[in-house]
């Protein structure tokens, strides 16, 4: 038998309360742990006071995580007194290799190559910006010069207009209102409806396209890769110098990525949605 003791109402209002702010303070923490390391992904190395300006917290709070992040491995600091990533968060970019989509990638990847020897990559959103889990380059000197873990504005690639296809309208404004919609070759977008009517034509279609958007010279295509509950996971996408894209080659290299976006989608439609959307 079990004795419950007993707290006058008074008392276990006040230690409810003192949970609640317990759990609070607890999820602040963590918080602001994952928006410092984020913060170093982007932009290490840092001083202190920049990571408190750009987070908006106090330098007291964030001199006490770092703190404890570089005593257990996840961030160092130079001689300067500035942080980056340590050994610990490192080890786990390491592992991205190692992901099931990552493998199947491969597999279809291998034969897009044989094929074309145009590169071709595998991309996630990563907030608003589109983000290369991994790539098998062409063998040609002239190609796009990229590496795994670069980012591009989501509204502006042919990746990040994959993905955001399959989201509600009311998901895209509330990702992009209020930001300028200039790609990184510099055209301005004319705001949300031009990015809409954008991703109206990416549903129609099946793929999306992308003319000297994200860097002059370069033509990008790209397929949303799709589980079985009809959530998009990522996106392949490849990426030629307009050069070699003659309108004939588009024809056949753009049916040749919906086929194999196709059979990526098979082999990972067991996968659960990174951030999935249901169309």
């Amino acid at each position: 038998m079990t004795t419950e003791r007993y707290a006058p109402p008074g008392l276990r209002d006040e230690t409810a309360a003192t949970e609640a702010n317990g759990n609070r303070s607890s999820s602040s923490g963590v918080q602001a742990t994952l928006r410092i390391l984020d913060l170093l992904a982007a932009s290490a190395p840092l001083q202190l006071s920049e990571l408190a300006r750009e987070l908006g917290l106090a330098k007291s709070t964030v001199h006490r995580i770092c703190a404890v992040m570089f005593d257990r491995g996840w961030v160092v600091r130079d001689a300067e007194g500035r942080y980056d990533l340590g050994i610990r968060a490192l080890r786990l970019g390491s592992r991205s290799a190692q992901l099931p989509i990552v493998t199947a990638f491969r597999t279809v990847a291998a034969e897009f190559l044989t094929r074309y020897d145009e590169t071709l990559a595998l991309a996630v959103l990563d907030g608003a910006e589109s983000l290369y889990l991994a790539l098998e380059e062409t063998s040609h000197p002239i190609r796009l010069v990229t590496h795994v873990g670069s980012k591009t504005p989501a509204f502006a690639s042919a990746s990040g207009r994959a993905v955001l296809a399959s989201w509600p309208a009311e998901a895209v404004d509330a990702l992009f209102r209020g930001l300028p919609l200039v790609t990184p070759a510099g055209r301005r977008l004319n705001g949300l409806p031009e990015l809409h009517a954008i991703l109206d034509e990416v549903r129609a279609r099946g793929f999306a396209e992308n003319w000297e958007e994200t860097a002059i010279g370069l033509y990008a295509a790209s397929v949303p890769i799709v589980n079985d509950e009809g959530l998009t996971l990522a996106a392949l996408t490849t990426c030629i110098p307009i050069s070699r894209v003659t309108p004939e080659r588009r024809t056949e290299i753009v049916e040749a990525l919906v086929e194999e976006g196709r059979k990526l989608s098979e082999l990972t439609g067991w996968l659960p949605a990174f951030v999935g959307r249901r169309p």
